[in-house]
């Protein structure tokens, strides 16, 4: 009896160690490919702006309310909140995975340092603006322009670290901006200062141009720059608005921006022939999900995933219970899409027509 039970240790063990090998690459498989890691890189590098929609947790390190730090928050993701404002990831991560780079670190991380910051740093900042001004209802965000400053210390930083290559690596890489819904969101539609709405698009893309200037004396040569989404479509937004619909005056202002900043990319592609600026058509993809839900695998438009159900006027609360079928909701919270829309979003932007992505995809942009 002891001799068979010898046999049949021996039989087991010998099958452990057999299994040992392949199920510690199944966990390198897997870490790799959640990882979003491709084998060679369309770009070296990318360095994400913008605000909650791209932020990948520099708000965790601010003084601000404007935090994702909490579940239910990344539930989809790591399954802890990281900082991003959705159930999983964020556009920027999609496209990310589609260049073949790793996930990019938030810029406030005290770990995003040397060769952490050489596939790119994520400036993006939760309630941030193209203004200045914009956000200050929450606290302490970075701004477009101090965002830009957040750059110029990094560039300082990597060209310590690779000398004269930085040159190529920052002319090859793509600067991805993603700006003005908290503008109106968190300034124009609370404060209602004396602009019309044409004169403070007009304002934004003044300010705009400035700062896509800056990042392009700094050696950057690729941009993807989106724009607005349907606003009054928000959950925020329509429990403003009769059952059903969106706030179209809200949804009406914003074109002025949205053409501006089309028009913007076209100029400064002839001011600037080295270098290829694209203007994302976030309104139109956003739009074309709102009014066709089923063609995309959604059914719920209206409210979000998390919060206040009856209204949506309340955003994701520290540890309530999301929806089940989160990948047939268009919202996660109040403001933020989920992140099967992101999926959707950042296809369109990769690969779409000149409709959804002005002169060319990212994909083409990554070749330019």
């Amino acid at each position: 009896m002891k001799t068979s039970n010898y046999r049949m240790m021996m039989i087991i063990d010998v099958h452990r160690r057999l299994w040992i090998p392949i199920i510690c690459m199944m966990i390198v498989l897997f870490h790799a490919g959640s990882s979003g890691v491709v084998a060679a890189p369309m770009v070296p590098a990318m360095f994400v702006f913008g605000d909650s929609l791209v932020d990948s947790g520099n708000n965790n390190y601010l003084s601000s309310m404007a935090k994702a730090n909490y579940m239910p928050y990344g539930i989809d993701f790591t399954g802890w909140p990281t900082g991003r404002f959705t159930n999983g990831r964020t556009i920027a991560d999609f496209l990310g995975e589609k260049l073949g780079l790793p996930y990019i670190p938030p810029y406030s991380d005290p770990n995003t340092i040397g060769t952490r910051m050489v596939d790119g740093v994520n400036y993006a900042s939760a309630a941030a603006g193209i203004l200045d001004e914009t956000g200050q209802n929450y606290g302490q965000r970075f701004s477009l322009s101090q965002q830009v400053l957040n750059f110029q210390n990094t560039v300082y930083q990597l060209r310590y670290q690779m000398g004269g290559n930085i040159t190529q690596h920052l002319a090859k890489s793509i600067a991805f901006l993603v700006f003005g819904s908290n503008d109106y969101i968190n300034n124009y539609l609370i404060y209602r200062p004396s602009y019309t709405p044409d004169d403070f698009a007009n304002l934004l893309i003044n300010h705009y141009t400035r700062q896509l200037l800056a990042l392009h004396s700094m050696g950057l040569r690729k941009f993807l720059v989106a724009g607005v989404g349907p606003l009054g479509c928000i959950p925020s937004q329509r429990a403003t608005a009769p059952p059903g619909s969106c706030v179209n005056s809200v949804n009406q202002m914003l074109g002025t921006l949205n053409v501006g900043l089309r028009k913007l990319v076209a100029q400064l592609n002839s001011d600037h022939p080295g270098a290829m600026f694209v203007y994302g058509n976030t309104y139109g993809g956003m739009g074309d999900i709102l009014n066709n839900p089923g063609a995309y695998g959604f059914s719920i438009t209206d409210r979000g995933c998390c919060g206040l159900r009856s209204q949506g006027d309340i955003t994701c609360l520290p540890y309530s219970v999301p929806c089940p079928n989160r990948s047939q909701y268009v919202f996660w919270d109040a403001f933020h899409p989920t992140q099967s829309v992101n999926a959707v979003l950042a296809q369109r932007a990769f690969v779409g027509p000149p409709n959804d992505i002005y002169p060319m995809n990212v994909q083409q942009l990554a070749q330019f």
